[in-house]
């Protein structure tokens, strides 16, 4: 049967920098399931309480971006508490276990990724009858170890734009508004892989503890396609396709910035305690950056010539 220790705090990788941190997430290497769908919880009133649920199937990792809050943990026979207060460490949540966030402080900021989609018939919500399945559930014995997967680089992935004979530009950029579900317990905003967004949800990164008025970010991707919100506080995200460029800002939880691949980003004037959230299309791969403006640009030619 899974129990409450079988939740586990997992620390993420963070990157110093004095423009701000950064962790990352990638599916089957920091945590032990495909990201099938990532929501954020945000503006909720200090000390309030969230969750009080069981899932059947559903697996989650739960980031506190900003922030602190509680996750308490049932598995019909004990409770445990975790506190998370910091970007750099997350609790996985396996199927089978009442769940409730509580204690939240003022502007904190959850980030959740999970295993499925959202259906109804996973979710128990009483919490009788959460006691009642967890009694009569035969298949609700274990849990799998977790393996991290060995993941290339995108060696096999083509470009889309010369899929379809298409040259990147920066009007293909979309800024998309996305839905807000308003609570009194806080406002909550979703993402579905091939749904909201067009790509699979392979990586999740974040930057965070960005003095006001930094820069970030100033490369080009080959391959990867990046949604990126201003989970808190405001930037602008700088966009070049080697001939056009454009200014786009972010200041909303509940809006985000699709960037196709073979486009030059980068994020400006960040506002003080601003925390970018980037869901990215492929696993981190160093050869598929472009990180020399120079050669973008010589790039961005051939690339036009190519097409052409």
């Amino acid at each position: 049967m899974i129990t409450v220790s079988d939740a586990k705090i997992i620390g993420l990788p963070k990157i110093e920098d004095p423009r701000g941190n950064l962790s990352f997430i990638e599916q089957l290497r920091q945590i032990p399931f495909e990201i099938r769908r990532t929501y954020w919880i945000y503006d909720v009133p200090g000390g309030k309480d969230r969750g009080s649920h069981a899932y059947k199937e559903n697996e989650e990792f739960i980031v506190a971006l900003s922030g602190s809050f509680d996750v308490e943990l049932d598995d019909g026979l004990q409770k445990k508490v975790f506190s998370l207060n910091r970007s750099y460490n997350g609790l996985f949540v396996p199927k089978g276990l009442w769940r409730t966030m509580k204690n939240f402080s003022t502007n904190s900021l959850a980030l959740v990724l999970a295993s499925t989609m959202f259906d109804e018939n996973d979710y128990i919500r009483d919490y009788q009858a959460f006691i009642a399945w967890k009694t009569n559930d035969e298949e609700n014995t274990c849990i799998q170890p977790f393996h991290p997967k060995d993941m290339c680089a995108s060696s096999e992935h083509i470009r889309q734009f010369e899929k379809e004979n298409k040259i990147p530009n920066v009007f293909d950029c979309s800024l998309c508004q996305l839905s807000k579900e308003h609570h009194p317990e806080g406002n909550l905003t979703y993402i579905y892989p091939n749904i909201n967004i067009p790509f699979d949800i392979n990586r999740v990164f974040y930057s965070y503890d960005i003095p006001g008025g930094e820069d970030r970010g100033a490369h080009a991707h080959k391959y990867c396609h990046q949604f990126i919100i201003a989970a808190s506080g405001a930037f602008d995200v700088a966009l070049d396709d080697g001939v056009n460029k454009r200014t786009i800002q972010l200041n909303r939880p509940f809006w985000g910035l699709h960037i196709p691949p073979g486009i030059w980003a980068s994020e400006q004037s960040f506002s003080s305690g601003s925390i970018c959230l980037v869901l990215a299309s492929d696993e981190y791969a160093e050869d598929e950056y472009i990180r020399d403006y120079d050669e973008f640009i010589k790039y961005s030619r051939e690339l036009r010539e190519h097409i052409k």
